[in-house]
């Protein structure tokens, strides 16, 4: 039975939760979760002893460390792997990395079973900016919390998506998620129902690190990295627009 903490602070959503295997229904899993652009830095770790304190345990009582690795902001996800680096060093905790675009579907299915049932496809898409999208489509898997990707995980701009061969293989048979659905491109492939502000949450990310730690996936603290979907080179240019 297992313990994990999940932080995630990829978009301007932040948030904390924490999962325990060893209990059922509403104490499974506890979270915080605020949209807090600019106070990521300031929010995380009050929020860690926020579920800490509420579950009575402490952080040499967790299993292991989990987080959104990303695709989404540069600058959130660096401050989620730091403060998860510096956690997992001080009790020599093993690490998990959770996909953004996974847990919005996973979440968003969960709150709509009825887009479950009838195996609906969704389209997530967060705002990369540069007129780049960050974007996925998966539909459900199988088992409880699984999926299937129709499209891997890529950074495009918003037409590229529109003519990509899985999505237009749909004609708009599908749900939009995130929001990258502000761009009047993908709008324009008018699915089924369309969902632009939702955020991803930590305990959307829960079960996802749950089933990646139980097949072995968990790494050190020092070898944990962002997913990015973009090069340096990309990167580097946007921190020189900006600045």
């Amino acid at each position: 039975m297992t313990r994990l903490l999940i932080l995630d602070s990829a978009t301007d959503a932040c948030s904390v939760a924490l999962l325990d295997s060893r209990l059922q229904g509403a104490d499974r899993i506890r979270q915080r979760f605020e949209l807090a652009a600019k106070s990521h830095t300031r929010r995380l770790l009050p929020m860690v002893d926020e579920v800490l304190t509420e579950a009575g345990l402490s952080l040499s009582e967790v299993d292991a460390l989990a987080f959104g690795q990303g695709p989404g902001s540069f600058t959130g996800l660096r401050i989620c792997l730091g403060v998860v680096q510096g956690l997992a060093f001080a009790r020599d905790l093993p690490v998990v990395g959770v996909s953004t675009l996974d847990s919005m579907a996973v979440g968003f299915y969960r709150q709509h079973p009825e887009l479950l049932e009838s195996d609906t496809p969704l389209l997530v898409a967060l705002d990369a900016r540069m007129q780049e999208v960050y974007w996925s489509l998966v539909r459900p898997g199988e088992t409880a919390g699984a999926l299937v990707s129709l499209a891997e995980e890529a950074v495009a701009p918003p037409q590229s998506v529109v003519e990509h061969p899985a999505v237009a293989a749909l004609a708009g048979n599908f749900w939009g998620l995130g929001q990258g659905w502000q761009y009047s491109q993908l709008q324009a492939l008018t699915p089924a129902g369309l969902e632009p502000a939702f955020y991803p949450g930590a305990a959307d990310m829960a079960e996802l690190a749950l089933s990646a730690y139980e097949r072995g996936e968990a790494c050190s603290a020092e070898e944990a990295q962002p997913v990015y979907l973009r090069n340096t080179i990309s990167w580097k240019k946007r921190e020189r627009i900006r600045s």
